[in-house]
Formats: C-alpha cells, sequence, structure tokens
C-alpha cells in the first residue's frame, strides 16, 4: 500500500537520506532487526531497507538509504508529501534481544549504521549495556553519531583517513575491546558484507555469539523468489524469512560477496540509462 513521506533528510548531500514514513500498521508491529520492501514506479524494482526507526504513537517508521542504484535514484527524487507507490512491511524475523550480564557490542558501516541504531535501541530498551562502534571512510560520511548517543553510554568511532576518533578498521576497535572486556555478552554487525565478514573473523578466538544482518541480496522479501539463498553452516538459508540475520561464525561470507556480485553490471547500466533520462528531462 502507498506510503506518504511526512520528513526527507540529506545525511550526505547527494548520497545517502533519511526518510520519516506515515506507516502506523507498520509502526504497530515493527521491531528491531525487521525491514521493510518498497517500490516507487509501477514498473519498477522491489527493494529491501531495514527499520531505521519508528513511533508507534505517531504511526511512523524511519528509513534510510544510499543512492547506489536506479531505484534509490528513484527514490532520491521523491519529497516530502509524495507517495512511496508501495510498501510492505514489518518483514523478517525480529533481533533475538535479552538481557546480557555483560555488555552488548552493535558494530555499524555505511547506511548499516542507521539499521543497527534500530537493534542497539532494543538492546539498550532490554536493559543491556550498549557500546556501539560505527565507522566511516571519512568524518563526513559518518551517521547516526548523534542518534547512538541518546542511549549508548559508549560511542566509538573509526574513519579510515583519522578525520574523526580512530584511525583505522572498526574491526581494530572491536578487537581491543574484547581483549579488554571478557563480559562481552554478545556483538551484532550490520552493514557492508567485508566488514560483516571482519567483525566475525574478529570475534572467533573470543568464542563471543556474533550476528550479522544480510538484507542486501533480498529481491521480493516474501521467500518465494529464492534470490536471497544464504549457506549458513552448510544449510541454504532464505535471508528474507529465515532472517535477515544470522549467526555469523557459520555464514559463507565468500558465497556471499559472489552472489551479490552476479548482477552488477546490469544494475550499473540500469543506473547510468536512469541518471541520464533524467538529467535530460530536467535541462529542458
Amino acid at each position: 500500500m502507498p506510503s506518504r513521506i511526512l520528513k526527507k533528510r540529506s545525511l550526505i548531500p547527494g548520497q545517502t537520506s533519511e526518510l520519516v514514513l506515515d506507516a502506523p500498521h507498520i509502526a504497530a508491529k515493527a521491531k528491531p532487526g525487521n525491514f521493510v520492501i518498497l517500490r516507487v514506479s509501477e514498473n519498477g524494482e522491489r527493494i529491501p531497507l531495514t527499520i531505521a526507526d519508528t513511533d508507534k504513537k505517531a504511526g511512523t517508521i524511519t528509513i534510510v538509504y544510499l543512492v547506489l542504484g536506479k531505484t534509490t535514484a528513484q527514490l532520491e527524487t521523491l519529497k516530502e508529501g509524495d507517495d512511496i507507490l508501495d510498501l510492505c512491511g514489518p518483514l523478517g524475523k525480529d533481533t533475538d534481544i535479552h538481557k546480557y550480564d555483560g555488555p552488548v557490542i552493535c558494530v555499524g558501516g555505511g547506511t548499516g549504521i542507521a539499521a543497527m541504531h534500530h537493534i542497539a535501541k532494543g538492546h539498550h530498551m532490554a536493559g543491556n549495556h550498549v557500546i556501539a562502534i560505527i565507522g566511516a571512510r571519512t568524518k563526513d560520511l559518518l551517521l547516526f553519531e548523534k542518534e547512538l548517543k541518546r542511549f549508548c553510554p559508549e560511542v566509538l568511532v573509526s574513519t579510515d583517513d583519522g578525520s574523526y576518533g580512530h584511525k583505522g578498521l572498526v574491526t581494530e576497535i572491536l578487537e581491543a575491546r574484547l581483549k579488554a572486556d571478557p563480559t562481552i555478552g554478545e556483538v551484532v554487525a550490520v552493514g557492508p558484507v567485508p566488514m560483516m565478514a571482519a567483525v566475525a573473523r574478529t570475534t572467533k578466538p573470543f568464542g563471543v555469539k556474533t550476528v550479522v544482518s544480510l538484507n542486501s541480496i533480498m529481491v521480493d522479501g516474501i521467500g518465494m523468489c529464492g534470490a536471497c539463498r544464504v549457506s549458513v553452516g552448510g544449510k541454504t538459508q532464505f535471508a528474507c524469512v529465515d532472517g535477515p540475520e544470522f549467526d555469523g561464525q557459520l555464514v559463507d561470507f565468500k558465497e556471499l560477496s559472489s552472489r551479490l556480485s552476479a548482477f552488477k553490471a546490469m544494475e550499473q547500466i540500469s543506473y547510468e540509462e536512469f541518471k541520464k533520462s533524467h538529467v535530460c528531462k530536467c535541462s529542458h
């Protein structure tokens, strides 16, 4: 069903935006880890976006997207007051959240920080001490630091170029924290596949439960198309209905990375054609 854009905020101009959508039925049921599937145009594809936050009283959900392909480029052309053609959700299994004796570390990279935000908030509401570790290439590309500081006693930052926080990778901060505190109850990672794979490798020697979110491989979101197949512990799982969250130690990240790149060339062509047509229309 259609959903109206109530608020739009540019987080990184021309790259990343946040939308607050009127979706009372979804907001009433959505939990951390859930996602929505949306469609911008009648002949458009369906894309999954993890719910970054909800407001049950206002009947709204928040989503954050990176302009990476044709559909997100189309989404970026919409303004406050416009309608998204179709919005379906909440979908997927919600995050398994329970009280731990020790801290929970939530690691986020890129737009995954926004998706991780909802999970971190859920752990906070369950009474856990939440440590957020977030990373980006530069300070200007960092997302949701202020939002996380509202309920995370510790928000640790890394940037590739050292322009803010620790110069290096989020996994370097994570490893140092795991060495310093043997009571860590769980690590959650949401972000680019290479980052999540690196987090899983980092936590393995410590034997800490590690959860990763695999929504980026989905298409229809309801288990019908089979495009989101992933190997977890040697068994085939469907990210949309069996996940999107899985044990990071059991995910076959090599296979996942290969499958994610299968249609990259065609996706790029579609995106380039859209950009050409959009520029053409705007210049006349």
